[in-house]
């Protein structure tokens, strides 16, 4: 428990530490933001600061810190340094910094944003594998609840019924006002997780039980170990736990509802450090429950039912039953208004009227209950869309991660790059090595070993860092007058000199 309690401290301290540092580096001022500036009733309303947070935090939360941390935690103490170094030094970066420059650009989807910093081929290609991303998660965020759902309901209300009803709630969800469902019951959600995530940390240290320490050494302890070494599996699989570029595409929904540029700490920040939390509090928990029952359960699910039901009573069997039914309904609505938004920012569509709306999502839906028919139709279907997701969501925190490094070495704040820079640089290296190793990426068709994967993703990580300095120097030699002018900000400094 030593090591889960510093561990909780660290992520609790980073919040009014590091996170005080990175605002300082963005640096939010008192500007009109969009939600005031672009008030349209729709998608631009001002909410109060606490519901954004609120709503934020569920957004990029959904089954990600339980299902991933609960599955992160086999492979032993390395889970919690993952989950607190990623979510401080990586995740939060990357939510707070990707969250505010769209807040900057007027609420900017996140592909024009990359496109905006790496330019229109890159920008061109993000619109579609975003749009992708978040169709593959309204899939995937289908079929779990509504087995669930049909599990506790008279049999005449089948799965394939609540299919129907999940999809029609997101139809609505995805084409109403922000404020009409989302802004309404996304709190209740949010706060319903939040108490079963407290409902646990109270009874870790009520039961204190015996916890991996880190003293113990950070060899991988999952039964697979061979096939499944932790770099880069475990950094995969522990996603929203520590960073995923899911989260940067939800951003943008709640950069149109901020009042003010200064609660941008709390709401990209605070979210992302609240969501690790919630995904150490769970990596004990599994880290208990593998101890007391082996390691040979696979389901995330049956996890989260037996500890919340042990440990919280009939109390933690409702609050388990919202959290599993929940948590995915809401990442997979609001997966579907982010990509909504992104064919809207692309196509330059004006999202008040209902036809325009119904232009994007009618061919949307479409495909999707096409993905849908065929995870369930396949047997190992769900599972295939689910790791594609999973690579595809972190190879999104990459272009995201290189963004906002450019932004910040073109900027006054280029002095400060390495905040992002070296998260980029890491998690380059995740993702080549993991589509080399993974059954979805080459690891089946090339055969490549884990060592000869984590050497590629390292040379990968080499080749970006280089690209990365050819191009910052010859920024320099054009900022000093060669070639040139000046960006706005460096052409200021240069005349008051």
């Amino acid at each position: 428990m030593v090591t889960f309690t510093l561990c909780l401290l660290a992520l609790i301290a980073s919040y009014f530490l590091y996170g005080r540092f990175i605002e300082r580096i963005f640096g939010p001022d008192d500007r009109q933001t969009p939600a005031l500036s672009k008030t349209d009733g729709m998608d631009y309303i001002p909410l109060p600061t606490w519901k954004v947070f609120m709503i934020q935090f569920l957004n990029i939360a959904g089954l990600g810190p339980i299902f991933g941390a609960i599955m992160g935690a086999k492979f032993g103490t390395a889970s919690y340094l993952w989950i607190v170094l990623g979510s401080i030094f990586a995740g939060a970066v990357h939510d707070y910094l990707s969250g505010m420059l769209s807040l900057r650009h007027d609420g900017e989807s996140l592909p024009e944003l990359i496109g905006r910093y790496l330019g229109t081929t890159t920008k061109q290609v993000m619109r579609a594998f975003s749009v992708i991303l978040m169709v593959l998660v309204g899939a995937v965020f289908v079929a779990g609840p509504a087995e669930l759902l049909a599990s506790l309901t008279p049999e005449v209300l089948d799965t394939t019924f609540w299919i129907i009803v999940v999809f029609l709630y997101y139809i609505l969800a995805t084409l109403l006002p922000i404020d009409k469902i989302i802004g309404k019951i996304y709190p209740l959600f949010a706060v319903a997780l939040l108490f079963m995530a407290v409902g646990i940390l109270v009874m870790l240290y009520v039961h204190h039980p015996a916890l991996p320490e880190i003293w113990d050494g950070l060899h991988n302890t999952h039964p697979d170990a061979a096939s499944l070494p932790i770099f880069p599996i475990m950094f995969v699989s522990i996603a929203c736990g520590a960073i995923s570029g899911f989260h940067a595409t939800q951003s943008p929904l709640m950069a149109r509802c901020l009042k003010n540029e200064r609660y941008g700490r709390p709401v990209f920040y605070g979210s992302m450090i609240t969501e690790g939390i919630v995904a150490l509090i769970w990596a004990a928990a599994a880290s208990y429950f593998f101890h007391e029952n082996g390691m040979d359960e696979d389901n995330a699910a049956v996890v989260v039912d037996s500890i919340t039901k042990g440990w919280l009573g009939a109390v933690g069997g409702v609050l388990a039953v919202l959290g599993v039914i929940a948590a995915p309904i809401t990442s997979g609505d609001t997966a579907f208004r982010s990509a909504r938004l992104i064919v809207a920012d692309f196509l330059k569509l004006d999202q008040k009227p209902i036809r325009k709306r119904l232009y994007i999502c009618v061919p949307m839906f479409a495909i999707a209950v096409g993905l849908l028919l065929y995870s369930l139709s396949d047997e190992d279907g769900f599972d295939r869309i689910w790791r594609y997701f999973a690579w595809s969501n972190q190879a999104l925190s990459v272009f995201t991660l290189w963004a906002v490094t450019v932004y910040l070495a073109q900027t006054k704040k280029g002095n400060y790059f390495y905040v992002s820079y070296l998260p980029a640089l890491f998690m380059t290296a995740v993702c080549t090595s993991y589509i080399c190793v993974a059954p979805e990426g080459f690891g089946k068709l090339l055969r490549i070993s884990p060592s000869s994967a984590g050497i590629i993703g390292i040379l990968a990580a080499g080749v970006a860092a280089l690209w990365f300095y050819i191009w910052y120097f010859r920024s320099a030699r054009k900022s000093a007058g060669i070639g040139c002018p000046l960006p706005p900000s460096s052409t200021k400094t240069s005349n008051q000199k």
